[in-house]
């Protein structure tokens, strides 16, 4: 049960996430540092409030016919945790009768980007990649928190051993039904207090995430570079398919995330991982590898539309004319990556966005300008990994699409790419 103080702290905190830059988990993490004297509980129940003011803000907005922070909480209170008049009333909320009699109403009344809660440019985009059947199931699904996912470290144990033990540690997970190497638990949990990640038998990572890497179908000893290898999950990965053998480049242009990057190697036992902070754009120092690299994945930076599980707030941080941006920005990466492959490599193109733009666009645009590469078929490359999937995407072609309504699990898109021994 929210009190009247904790209801201003999340009031206080929403608003801050909306007006300022920065990811809410990182904003809410400088708010909790500020307020010491908040307990464990506590900070859950703000946390919880804030989030789901989030996910469901639009509608939230349009239930209690403002954009106020206060009364956007006390509307997800009624709509989403049946609070009564009379809570609402403890709170200090004002109507609170009208509150949640529009809380409870149809909510078929409300447009459709109002009810799945997306700008009306993002919902547009989303009604246009899906047929009409399955819009409102995605809208729903985006709406959903994600479930915990993680990844066995199969350089140390294998997934039913650590299953076994994060049993006896207290903790219920359950296989993946995608991912031969996942474990899921619907709720969040500590999991980074045992001893199974402390002994680096496992990584946080969405199930959708884990599937990347095996569309590389890495082979000992071979040379792979990670391109944007950011803190490196998908790098990790990688490495235990490589059974820590061949040389793995971990390339990104932020120092930091490549220091956590390290540190999570050490951890996980992979030694085959060498690390290289880029300049940002064409970096020279890449030319001694050019035509030489066996696989490479990019990992490009992108709007993050297909996480909004995890991070509602992308809804409202990303602004339309920014996907053009990252698209450019992408289909710059992806070109001067492709310079590292040699003849007859693989180059793998992945995102975490929905958006067409940032995903068969580029690539389009890509095979337009390179005669030395051709499309792979990725579902064909998880079958032959033993990885089952529904029917392919007919509109991602060759490509991978995932979908959380579809999948269970966060969007990507990936696209294998192949590089021909000789031009035509």
């Amino acid at each position: 049960m929210i009190t009247p103080a904790l209801h201003e702290a999340a009031a206080r905190l929403l608003a801050d996430i909306l007006k300022n830059p920065g990811a809410a988990d990182a904003r809410m993490d400088r708010f909790f540092r500020a307020q010491p004297r908040l307990g464990l509980k506590d900070r859950g129940v703000i946390a919880e409030a804030v989030y789901g003011g989030l996910r469901h803000y639009r509608l939230l907005c349009a239930i209690a016919r403002t954009t106020e922070p206060r009364r956007v909480i006390a509307a997800w209170l009624a709509a989403f945790e049946g609070y009564t008049t009379r809570q609402l009333e403890t709170l200090g909320v004002a109507q609170p009768e009208a509150l949640v009699a529009a809380a409870r109403g149809e909510r078929g009344i409300y447009p459709f980007a109002v009810r799945a809660s997306l700008p009306d440019w993002l919902a547009a985009r989303l009604a246009a990649l899906l047929p009409e059947s399955e819009q409102s199931a995605a809208a729903a699904a985006l709406l959903e928190p994600a479930p915990l996912d993680i990844r066995c470290n199969t350089l140390k144990t294998d997934r039913a051993a650590l299953q076994d033990a994060l049993a006896r540690a207290g903790h219920d997970l359950k296989p993946t039904p995608l991912s031969p190497w996942g474990l899921r638990r619907g709720v969040r949990a500590s999991l980074f207090r045992t001893a199974a990640f402390t002994a680096g038998h496992f990584e946080v990572q969405d199930e959708g995430s884990q599937l990347i890497a095996p569309l590389l179908e890495p082979r000992r000893g071979e040379r792979i570079v990670d391109y944007c290898a950011g803190a490196g999950g998908k790098t990790l990965h990688i490495s235990a398919l490589l059974a820590n053998t061949g040389m793995l480049y971990a390339f990104d242009t932020s120092a930091k995330r490549l220091d956590r990057l390290r540190e999570r190697a050490t951890r996980a036992g992979c030694d085959n991982i060498r690390t290289q902070t880029l300049d940002p754009g064409p970096d020279s120092r890449l030319k001694r590898l050019y035509g030489k690299i066996d696989r490479v994945l990019v990992d490009a930076p992108c709007s993050g539309t297909g996480t909004v599980r995890r991070s509602p707030d992308i809804k409202w941080r990303l602004a339309e004319d920014r996907v053009a941006t990252l698209a450019a920005q992408a289909r710059v990466i992806l070109a001067q990556a492709a310079r590292l492959v040699r003849p007859g490599g693989r180059l793998v193109y992945v995102t975490c966005s929905l958006l067409r733009e940032e995903n068969e666009d580029v690539i389009a645009g890509f095979l337009a300008e390179h005669e030395d590469y051709e499309p792979i078929d990725a579902h064909a490359i998880l079958t032959r990994r033993a990885i089952a999937l529904p029917a392919p995407d007919p509109d991602a072609g060759t490509g991978l699409r995932l979908w959380p309504h579809r999948h269970g699990t966060d969007g990507f898109f990936a696209q294998v790419l192949q590089r021909r021994s000789q031009v035509r």
